[in-house]
């Protein structure tokens, strides 16, 4: 029967933790790594509804993006909602492994999946630390057609951008915040770039530089590698269940 550890191995070779940013706090993050595992459930978070989820659907490992201990714990006595969360899974026997910014970085992580995912073969990093993507539409296009794209592709009810007048051609991307790359996308030649939690002042900027620039939100420009993490690892554990939450979903609604 496949334990926690090896699931684990897995995702670090799908993702080596040693490429991880040095803010990050990727990994194992809780339970025991000999515990056999039956059934797996993926999410961006681990947020109150997926632990329970876990526990109702009988999983006995979440994988995540973001970690939930991101921040050195100081007590475990549900005195505060990640403490309260930590808790819940121990209690019950859950365990939770986070695959974050080593994720945005891997082959085949957040940034590959995004980019192919919009119409475009992953070509190069963005950033000097591996991070984003970029690469060729194959067939330039309106950014108009291109904004109903990525709304129809990545799931995101509304978009806030900056248009130039330039049609979409060259594209850049980062799941998740990566506006303070604007200019790197800019230097490699790029006239489009989507990301996520863009300031006022660098929708400014990316006018001033004649880059479109889009928010596609962070929760839609990351999700998509969820349900992509879940289909490299069911053939590698034929004998586990591999399930995307049903129901963690953006917490920022839209009007």
């Amino acid at each position: 029967m496949t334990k926690v550890h090896e699931l684990f191995e897995e995702l670090c070779r799908i993702a080596p933790l040693e490429k991880q940013m040095g803010f990050d706090n990727a990994g194992f993050q809780i339970g025991h790594g000999e515990r056999p595992v039956r059934r797996v459930l993926l999410a961006l978070d681990c947020t109150d509804s997926v632990a329970r989820e876990a526990v109702e659907k009988n999983a006995g490992l979440i994988i995540t993006h973001h970690p939930l201990i991101f921040s050195p714990l100081r007590a475990v006595c549900g005195h505060e909602p990640v403490q309260r969360r930590v808790l819940y899974l121990i209690e019950n026997g859950v365990a939770l492994i986070s695959m974050h910014t080593n994720l945005d970085i891997a082959e085949g992580g957040v940034n590959d999946v995004l980019i192919r995912l919009l119409g475009a073969e992953p070509e190069a990093a963005l950033d000097a630390d591996g991070c984003g993507r970029i690469g060729t539409l194959p067939e330039s296009m309106p950014l108009d057609a291109f904004l109903e794209r990525c709304k129809a592709r990545l799931g995101v009810p509304a978009l806030r951008y900056c248009a130039t007048g330039r049609p979409v051609s060259r594209l850049a991307v980062m799941g998740g915040a990566g506006a303070d790359s604007l200019e790197d996308a800019v230097y490699l030649g790029c006239d489009t770039y989507v990301t996520a939690d863009v300031k006022y002042h660098q929708f400014q900027r990316a006018q001033e530089l004649g880059l479109n620039l889009i928010d596609a939100d962070h929760f839609y420009t990351e999700n998509p590698i969820v349900q992509s993490l879940a289909e490299r690892l069911a053939p590698r554990f034929p004998e586990v269940e591999f399930l995307v939450s049903a129901r963690h979903t953006d917490c920022i609604r839209f009007a």
